[in-house]
């Protein structure tokens, strides 16, 4: 047998610098970096399994992929309209959006915001989950955006708070200046229950109410105790006339770069964790009303059927609007509106 070669030391250090580097290199340089943003505070289901979902796909991956969560988007000022450009644009690589704003670029997403068409939260994920879905995402695509099968994270039902009076017909919201998403079906369904739908981006509606800009909101009660907004109003009614929740979206051009394997560890992780967090937000949301209720909100009940009555023209318009295809798909899981 051969005898071993002589390694001198400035053989060995060499090689050992090299190899140093190159690990180094591998675990300071990732091949793909990316911003994910969202709307929500750290302290929230959201951004725990955002930035748990992307600990993993970076472990899985080998290093290759690490992904930055920006909470409350960063605090850019222009809020989710704003970064909704910048997804588009290729600036921002992954968000976290309500389809009535996602609206504003891909207008069949609206069909997620129809109001008092889902009677639970349990009832839009298996409709956004399932064919409905499919065909959301496909209207993505043309605009350049990926959407994902199971990819929509929990927001919740909305209700009705305000600071003057309580709700409790819709004779009570005429007049009512209420803060609405930038969106045209929160401003329909406002018109269509008698009050004055006033544009706020999600990161001033504190301000709003204090200032007295506007008179109500609608929300899921905990992005209302998330945010203290209980500091600023008296009332709140459980009308629970939307379900809204979190899509997450991908800039297409950065997505279509990715591996498969990478891709397919994306969408496993992202299952995982949307299903983890709609459990966690629907909790959330039932404690935050005893919650806001310990801050002094006072709290009633509504007949939701008064207010259904007066979405007749919306669902006649927006039937037009969206497509009898995009209706139909709705009406498959929800039955018959209007």
């Amino acid at each position: 047998m051969p005898e071993p070669r002589e390694l001198t030391r400035r053989a060995f250090l060499t090689a050992a610098s090299v190899g140093s580097l190159t690990v180094f290199s591998r675990a300071q340089s990732p091949q793909f970096t990316f911003a994910q943003y969202h709307n929500q505070l750290e302290d929230t289901p959201l951004h725990r399994r955002l930035t748990e979902m992307w600990a993993t796909v970076r472990k899985e991956s080998g290093g290759r992929v690490d992904t930055h969560v920006y909470a409350y988007n960063n605090k850019n000022p222009g809020s989710d309209p704003a970064v909704l450009k910048l997804l588009v644009a290729g600036e921002v690589h992954f968000f976290t959006l309500m389809g009535g704003i996602l609206a504003n670029v891909v207008p069949a997403a609206n069909i997620q915001q129809v109001p008092f068409a889902f009677r639970s939260a349990d009832q839009a994920h298996k409709t956004v989950d399932g064919p409905l879905g499919t065909y959301l995402r496909g209207e993505m695509a043309s605009k350049g955006i990926v959407g994902f099968q199971v990819g929509a994270f929990d927001n919740g039902m909305r209700q009705i708070a305000g600071r003057t009076r309580p709700v409790m017909t819709p004779a009570d919201m005429v007049g009512m200046k209420m803060r609405v998403p930038d969106g045209q079906m929160f401003d329909d369904m406002a018109r269509a229950l008698g009050a004055e739908p006033v544009t706020v981006n999600s990161s001033d509606i504190y301000g709003a109410l204090q200032k007295g800009t506007v008179d109500a909101q609608e929300n899921p009660l905990a992005y209302m105790d998330f945010f203290k907004h209980y500091e600023v109003m008296k009332y709140c009614s459980m009308t629970n006339h939307m379900w809204s929740g979190f899509n997450m979206l991908a800039n297409k051009a950065a997505w279509d770069r990715l591996p498969a394997d990478i891709q397919a560890s994306i969408e496993r992780n992202l299952t995982r964790a949307v299903r983890l967090q709609r459990e966690e937000q629907q909790k959330a949301n039932a404690a935050a009303r005893t919650s806001l209720a310990s801050h002094g909100l006072a709290f009633n009940e509504v007949d939701q059927a008064l207010f259904r009555a007066k979405m007749t023209g919306l669902y006649a318009n927006w039937k037009k609007m969206l497509g009898t295809k995009a209706w139909s798909l709705l009406e498959a899981e929800t039955g018959k509106l209007g």
